[in-house]
């Protein structure tokens, strides 16, 4: 793994698929200002490589992806200084904009930032030892990366309220019956599974993988109406692409296709 700082190393294979791990080696990987900066900065540097076709994002313990925020870091903050700094911000929005698919593999704690980071992911593999939660309400703040409006969108308000009022953690499984992960598996499978599904988008087309994940992200942003309209114009416009041809002539042929993202 090479580190692009001290909280974020990288380990690349030949197909495109990227680990990024966080990394705050034993405080179970406790989010500061300084991880998130190092995570932005991981997402930048990848944001830059055409090559790139898919990320996984980890931690770097089974134990924990993120345990929470630093709340020692925190504590004495007031408003002016949460404010002026824009607390989280640009760790949020360059997660957020990032145009590659994401995926989370989550083992052990998640929790407030944590679970907030993973929601920002495209979709979350879990292992059966993965634990959620946005527990700020024992703090007597709220979640603010995005927790309380990406969990209830993922699990519904009754679901999304329980858990920010009464700061319960959801486990593995029913994070998976409440459609917050895809999928669990065992916690010692959990990278390969999530490698399994790095490896199956890196195989597609690029421009229909970045088109997809457009389309789907934005269901939660207009009316139905609406995004059946934006996804006709989105399906007609891949027509413009060697990669459709491509596709459609490997189906015909019954051979792989050999997608080169044009």
């Amino acid at each position: 793994m090479d580190m692009l700082n001290p909280h974020c190393g990288i380990d690349r294979d030949s197909r495109g698929v990227v680990r990024l791990t966080i990394c705050n080696a034993g405080k179970l990987n406790i989010v500061s200002s300084a991880v998130t900066n190092g995570v932005r900065e991981g997402f930048e540097h990848l944001a830059a490589d055409h090559s790139i076709r898919a990320v996984i994002l980890a931690g770097e313990s089974e134990r924990s992806m993120i345990g929470g925020a630093d709340i020692k870091e925190m504590a004495d903050q007031a408003y002016a200084d949460m404010y002026r700094g824009n607390f989280f911000a640009r760790a949020h929005d360059r997660v957020a904009g990032f145009r590659k698919p994401i995926i989370a593999a989550v083992s052990g704690y998640a929790l407030g930032g944590g679970c907030e980071l993973a929601m920002l992911c495209d979709f979350i593999i879990a292992s059966d030892t993965a634990k959620f939660g946005q527990p700020e309400i024992n703090l007597g703040v709220a979640p603010g990366i995005g927790g309380s409006q990406r969990l209830t969108r993922a699990v519904g308000k009754a679901k999304a309220m329980d858990m920010c009022l009464t700061g319960r953690m959801m486990d593995a499984a029913e994070a998976e019956r409440a459609g917050l992960v895809s999928r669990v598996v065992a916690s010692d499978a959990l990278l390969d599974e999530a490698r399994a599904a790095a490896a199956k988008i890196a195989g597609q087309s690029i421009l229909a993988v970045m088109a997809n994940k457009e389309l789907v992200n934005a269901a939660f942003e207009t009316t139905l109406a609406q995004g059946v309209v934006f996804e006709r114009r989105l399906f007609h416009s891949l027509f413009a692409f060697d990669d459709q041809k491509e596709g459609m002539a490997a189906f015909v042929e019954k051979r792989k296709p050999a997608f080169t993202g044009r």
